[in-house]
């Protein structure tokens, strides 16, 4: 069922971007979006920690020129760097952290590129969107 949601995920992030121009988080992220949607609190840590990259780019961008390749790499590192803080930091918070993990080190720098790329009420709409279709098209396909 993983590599399944995975590939509808890709395969309809890469139409709706086609078809509008607007990038649902990274080609990638809606399918790990979609694997994790019935733990709403992984999404939102999720969302948190690419708003956290988001933050810290738009601090460092005032003192180096990041663009193309260097903001990429810059928010991959960030992202990873925020989840696994993120890990380290919750089993002192919270008795159960599971369920308050961050999808992945990759996804929260990834949606952060494209926050910085477009607009983030664009992007968290389609993210949104591609998100669920996924979701119930991989539901769809495993019923058949």
């Amino acid at each position: 069922m993983v590599i399944e949601t995975l590939l509808l995920g890709l395969i309809l992030a890469l139409l709706f971007t086609e078809a509008t121009d607007i990038s649902p988080g990274g080609i990638i992220v809606p399918g790990y979006i979609a694997l994790h949607l019935d733990r709403p609190w992984r999404v939102l840590a999720t969302l948190g920690a690419a708003f956290l990259c988001l933050l810290l780019y738009r601090l460092l961008a005032r003192h180096f020129l990041l663009y193309g390749r260097r903001r990429f790499v810059l928010l991959l590192i960030a992202g990873a760097v925020v989840a696994q803080a993120w890990a380290l930091a919750l089993p002192g918070l919270f008795a159960s952290p599971v369920e308050i993990q961050v999808i992945g080190w990759v996804v929260p720098g990834i949606l952060a590129n494209s926050l910085v790329r477009q607009k983030p009420l664009p992007v968290l709409g389609a993210l949104a969107a591609v998100s669920a279709l996924t979701y119930f098209a991989a539901r769809l396909v495993s019923w058949l």
